[in-house]
Order: structure tokens, then C-alpha cells, then sequence
């Protein structure tokens, strides 16, 4: 009785298998030689590479400095510094009073001299009176011509002592203007080792001063990259508080480090930036243009530390995983160095989602924008 009932149930799935398959066979819908179409995974918008012409550009690393710095200091000695009128960051003009020596010395010297020079005047008034008479009767024979020479000898030695003392006293009134340290070019102060009450000598440094207020970049770059760059080139310097500086080639250095192995360029950065001698930045130089295959960044899916797009194929429905080569980025392109066409068309955007061999629906085909510049 078992053994009935088994084979009753195996009969009835053998039934069933049958007739599912010739339903399946003779549905309505279905037609001899016709294979369903997958349905898509994605539906895209294509877009082909385009050629552009982009900035070339050098990528380098240095310090903030300053183009010049002037060092002012004393020129007189043994005087003590009465006033101080500027601290470090002052902005300065050309003929500012930053300091004041004690000047009561300088003063009185002026004061004697200007004495000795109106001695020495008074002197030469008499020397002159007493020409003037001898040439008055230089005809009577009244004065002997050894006495008249030597009227005109005391003038020519008078004259010449007032001369020199009125050159003495020029020299006392520099003496006294040096006690007022006065600020030699535009520009703000870096440095000040002037103490107020600190008696200085002869060339002491009291202040410096960056030259016009100009910050410049000093970027430092290897031989090969040197020979690219001109002067005049632009250059753009990221600082350290996010701004991008834009500046320009001033100098490129004309020797090599020996100890480094690298140069020196020089950028000029504008008046009035964020920037800040000693400080660290980063930055490119363009050394001109160079045409770029370029694609939106959002064409390029990075996996496993490399650039894949999805291109589609000749009749559109399937995309294959295509690995590039990626060089220069700009305003959310990106360029295509190797790895792909200008005729190949790839997904847009979303091709995270896809994988090699995927169907897809092509909505639309665009054409990458193209650079103004």
C-alpha cells in the first residue's frame, strides 16, 4: 500500500513538470527564435572626451620672505635713546621718525660753532675794511705795497678760516639730525632691538624694515624644472590659511645649491596679502599651455587606488571598465594622460554603481565642456 502511494505522488510531480513546460512553450506572448532582452541595471547620459588647451604647470614648495629688508642704524655713538615711536608690525613712510637719541650734546656743539663762525665773520669784516682803505690810497704813498699784501694776505687767511668753520658747524648739524633715526624707504617694521634708555654706539642695528611692504615666494625647484622657467611666468601660491595668492616670476636664482641640489625662483606676490615672511607654501608655476583630453570628474570612479571610467559599447547597451592615467584637474575636470579615446563614450555620472559588463539605458550624449581659457 505504500509502495503505491509513492509512485501515485511521483506520477503526479512528472504531470505537473510537463505541463509547466509546455506552457511555458506555448504561452501567448511567446515567439519561436525570440530571446527576452534583459532589463538595464542603470539608466546614463554619455559623454565623449573633448581636447582642450590647459595652463602646463610646475608644482614647487617654499618660504615666504621678504623681497628687501632695510636695516637702520645709528650713525652717531655714546648717546642714549630718548624716544621710541614704532614697534614691530608698524607701517612706516619714507623720512618717518622711528627713534630719538638724547641730542643736548649735539645741541651745544652746534651752539659753539655757530659762535666760532660769527667770530670768524666778524674777523674777515675786519680784514676787509682794511683792503678797502688800503686800496684808497694805494696812490698817495701813504702805505707801502709790502703793507697793502699784507692786508690782502689777513683777508685770504680770514676768509678761509670762516670757510672752515662754517664747515665745522655743517658738520655739527649732521651730528645733532643723526639723533633722529628716521625711516629710510616705505615699508613695515620686522625688527626692533632698540631699548628705550640704551646708550648706543656707531652702526648699531635698531630697527629693519621690509622694503614696500613686499612679501615675496621662494620657491625651490630641481634642475630640470629650472630650465622651464622665465620670468614673468604666473604663479599661483596657496598660503597656509587657505588663500590663494596670485603672483608673478621676479627672478629664477642663477646657481644651484651645492649642499641641496636645488634653485631658487623667486615669485612677487601682491602688496597686501595674507601672506607672512617665514611662513611655508605650497603653489604651481605655469610655464604655459598644453592641450589635455579632458573629462568630468565625476566620469571617474577611483577603486583600489586607481582611476576606472565605464565605456560604452558601439551600440550603447553595455559599458566595460576601462583603468586610466590622470593628470592635471581644473574647475571639475580632470585630464585623461593614457587610457582612453576622444572617441570612446563613457558614462557621465553614477557609474559607481556599475560593473564591467553591465547593461545600461543611454538617456542622452553630451559633450564635455569646453575650457574658456
Amino acid at each position: 500500500m505504500k509502495v503505491f502511494r509513492y509512485r501515485i505522488l511521483i506520477l503526479a510531480v512528472l504531470v505537473i513538470g510537463v505541463a509547466g513546460i509546455a506552457w511555458w512553450l506555448l504561452r501567448p506572448n511567446a515567439a519561436p527564435g525570440v530571446v527576452s532582452t534583459p532589463t538595464p541595471l542603470l539608466t546614463v547620459t554619455a559623454i565623449k572626451a573633448t581636447q582642450q588647451n590647459w595652463p602646463d604647470t610646475m608644482q614647487a614648495d617654499g618660504n615666504l620672505a621678504a623681497w628687501q629688508e632695510a636695516v637702520i642704524s645709528a650713525e652717531t655713538g655714546s648717546l642714549r635713546i630718548t624716544k621710541l615711536l614704532v614697534d614691530v608690525g608698524s607701517v612706516v613712510k619714507r623720512g618717518q621718525l622711528l627713534a630719538e637719541l638724547a641730542s643736548a650734546s649735539a645741541t651745544a656743539d652746534v651752539q659753539k660753532q655757530q659762535a666760532v663762525v660769527a667770530q670768524a665773520r666778524a674777523t674777515l669784516d675786519g680784514a676787509q675794511s682794511d683792503v678797502r682803505r688800503a686800496a684808497m690810497v694805494v696812490g698817495g704813498g701813504a702805505l707801502s705795497a709790502q703793507k697793502i699784501d699784507e692786508y690782502r694776505t689777513t683777508e685770504a687767511t680770514d676768509r678761509a678760516s670762516l670757510a672752515s668753520a662754517e664747515a665745522d658747524l655743517q658738520s655739527k648739524r649732521i651730528v645733532l639730525a643723526q639723533t633722529r633715526i628716521l625711516a629710510v624707504d616705505d615699508g613695515i617694521i620686522s625688527s626692533r632691538s632698540a631699548l628705550l634708555g640704551n646708550v648706543v654706539s656707531a652702526g648699531t642695528e635698531l630697527f629693519r624694515i621690509v622694503r614696500q611692504s613686499r612679501i615675496e615666494w621662494q620657491a625651490e625647484v630641481n634642475p630640470q624644472q629650472l630650465a622651464r622657467i622665465r620670468t614673468g611666468q604666473l604663479a599661483h601660491v596657496s598660503l597656509p590659511g587657505g588663500n590663494v595668492v596670485e603672483g608673478q616670476v621676479r627672478l629664477a636664482a642663477p646657481t644651484i645649491s651645492t649642499s641641496s641640489g636645488r634653485a631658487i625662483v623667486y615669485v612677487s606676490l601682491p602688496v597686501g596679502n595674507a601672506g607672512q615672511s617665514g611662513m611655508f607654501a605650497s603653489g604651481s608655476i605655469e610655464l604655459g599651455k598644453r592641450g589635455a583630453l579632458v573629462l568630468p570628474e565625476t566620469a571617474l570612479v577611483l577603486r583600489d587606488g586607481r582611476s576606472d571610467v565605464y565605456v560604452l559599447s558601439a551600440d550603447q547597451t553595455k559599458v566595460a571598465r576601462r583603468t586610466v592615467v590622470t593628470g592635471r584637474r581644473k574647475g571639475g575636470n580632470v585630464e585623461i594622460v593614457s587610457g582612453l579615446d576622444a572617441e570612446s563614450s563613457v558614462v557621465q555620472s553614477g557609474a559607481a554603481f556599475l560593473s564591467d559588463g553591465a547593461i545600461v539605458k543611454v538617456l542622452s550624449t553630451v559633450q564635455s565642456k569646453r575650457d574658456a581659457t
